[in-house]
């Protein structure tokens, strides 16, 4: 028995109903290949591939694609929104309060959502979002350079 090929960034998009151009393949390649990317890294990583496209545009494929599950918008508070590839499970994330880095981190136990509520006051949870803070290793006091 042989593992199915991996279907190509069009194939994904055609597949969750989106159309299919450059930009898009671009913007969804471009968000893949980076660690939770802000809107103006992502539309300089797009131009790159493709070459010019405006600000708005790249706005408007980011919700497309986040409305159809290609791609996870995180905002921590008090940071502007970043967009990373890591979309169908329930990971969460640590932002280092001195210089902002983002990097994923596994659920600490069990399964999705990963806590449970105190009170669940009558809603049937099916995600918990999760964000740590505190400092990266290279912000870290008495780390030294």
């Amino acid at each position: 028995m042989t593992a199915s090929p991996t279907p190509t960034t069009a194939e994904e998009l055609r597949g969750a109903g989106l159309r299919v151009t450059a930009a898009r393949v671009a913007l969804l390649e471009t968000v893949r290949d980076g660690d939770h990317l802000g809107v103006e890294a992502i539309a300089s990583g797009v131009r790159a591939r493709v070459g010019h496209i405006s600000l708005q545009a790249v706005y408007e494929a980011l919700h497309a694609l986040t409305a159809a599950g290609l791609v996870r918008r995180i905002e921590p508070a008090g940071h502007p929104a970043r967009f990373e590839g890591r979309v169908g499970d329930n990971h969460h994330h640590i932002v280092c309060r001195s210089c902002g880095a983002v990097v994923d981190v596994d659920c600490a136990v069990g399964d999705a959502p990963c806590l449970t509520a105190s009170d669940d006051r009558g809603f049937a949870i099916d995600e918990a979002e999760v964000v740590y803070w505190g400092m990266c290793p290279d912000c870290s006091p008495g780390r030294s350079s």
